[in-house]
This record gives C-alpha cells, structure tokens and sequence, in this order.
C-alpha cells in the first residue's frame, strides 16, 4: 500500500487507493485486543474517520455521503459526491478470522456511478473500476445464489428451486456482490433491505466487470437520493438475468 496516492491519480485509482487503506487501518484495529461491539465500533469509527481524511484532502471540492456520517444534504446540489461504507460487514469483521467484510468507496457524477472500489482485507484484494475484473466462466454444475449468512430471504427458496440451484451464506453486501465477480457465486438477489453505500461500490465494480445490476423488478439502481434507502437489488451473470427477473416478476419477494 502506498501512503499517499499516485500524484497522477484519477478517480479510478483514487478509490481504490482510499479502499486499501481504509482497509489496512481495519486490520490494525482488529489486532488491538477488543472483541464484540467495541471492535465492531472502533472498526467503524476508524475508517469512517480516516476516509473523511483523506477525501478532504484529495477531493475537497466533492461531497460525501457516509453510513458513518450525518447526512448532508448539500450532496444533491453537487456534480460529485463520494458514497462509501467505511466497514460493510461489520458483524463479520468482529469474528477474526473471517474475511466476508469489506470497505466500499463509489464515486457518483451527474447521475451516474462513474468510479468505485470494494477492499476485502481478509484476502489482501481490491476490486476496482481501475482494473475492472475479468469474471471467468462460471466453474459451477448449477446456479450458485449467494445470500446473507444471518437473514436468508425466504423468496430465494423458490428461485433457486427454479433455476435448479443452490445458495452459498456469507456476510457483507459487497462481499456477497463480489463472489460474482470471484466466480463464488453466479447471482446475488437481495430485497431484505439496504442503502445506497451497501451496494454504490460493489455494484460500479460489478458493471465494469460485465456483469447485470438492476432492482428486483428490473429499473435502473439510482443513486444520490434524498432518501438513500434502495431496499433490493440483483447482480447476476448476464445470462441469468431474464430467468431471474420473470420470477421475481411472478412470485415477488414477500
């Protein structure tokens, strides 16, 4: 990890940047002997502290919109507003040694998510827009549906009967979003409810990396919204999508 940014850097590699070492600081925080909720709330407070930082000194003219921060609405009169989550997965990151946690930054312009980096530290990798990743064909004999290790929907039961698959538990929302991309996974169907800084990141990473992001009933994933609460999402192989939307489209997800 470099400790300042290239002096070169776009926002591509900006991200990324602000990622990983968000992400190195989580480490050294999980080495200071806390356990539970002091863990989980120095681990949020550590990055959401040290992203504030440093956007204020790479990008001072941008707005942010953080899970850790107060929302300031100026963010909706800005061109550019940095969206991130400082620790997605923070129930994860307080169980060392699991690694489905993870740091998201996105950058939002004009409408459109045009930037974004989601850091698992536990592996030691970014996944960025700066090197959009190359997701593999899919090794897997069946659809492989990730969901969340705690609260399942009971919706997926029914799609993955469907589509003759199978589920895979993990935590974090950009975890789960980036097991498409790793090829741990074939889709990720989320509708238990989330926010924008849950899925900004993973979803700009996985757009770059080809693959399909939409709400559960197909409209586009908006963001910089007054209200940031974007409750559903999918994220799938493209070739998925169609089956996954006619039966999310004839059954819901009640």
């Amino acid at each position: 990890m470099q400790p300042t940014p290239p002096a070169d850097a776009d926002d591509h590699v900006l991200a990324a940047w602000l990622a990983e070492t968000a992400g190195h600081r989580l480490l050294e925080v999980r080495q200071e002997g806390l356990e539970g909720r002091e863990l989980k709330d120095a681990g949020d407070r550590a990055a959401h502290e040290l992203l504030m930082e440093l956007l204020e000194r790479h990008r001072p003219d941008d707005a942010v919109l953080s899970e850790e921060g107060k929302d300031d609405k100026v963010r909706l009169e800005r061109d550019r507003v940095w969206i991130v989550d400082p620790l997605d997965g923070t129930r994860e990151f307080s169980e060392p040694p699991r690694d489905d946690w993870a740091v998201h930054v996105a950058l939002w312009e004009r409408g459109e998510l045009v930037a974004g980096a989601v850091a698992q530290p536990g592996l030691g990798q970014v996944f960025s827009t700066a090197e959009p990743p190359v997701v593999p064909p899919s090794t897997a004999e069946r659809p492989r549906i990730a969901v969340s290790r705690s609260r399942p929907p009971a919706f997926t039961d029914g799609l993955v009967a469907v589509l003759g698959g199978e589920t895979v538990a993990m935590g974090s929302a950009g975890a789960k979003v980036i097991s498409v991309v790793r090829d741990l996974t074939d889709a990720y169907v989320h509708a238990g409810g989330q926010y924008e800084w849950d899925s900004a990141a993973p979803v700009a990473v996985a757009r770059a990396a080809g693959l399909f992001t939409s709400r559960v009933d197909g409209s586009p994933l908006v963001y910089n919204q007054d209200d940031v609460y974007l409750p559903d999402l999918v994220v799938c192989r493209p070739e998925l999508s169609e089956r996954i939307l006619a039966y999310l489209a004839e059954h819901g997800t009640d």
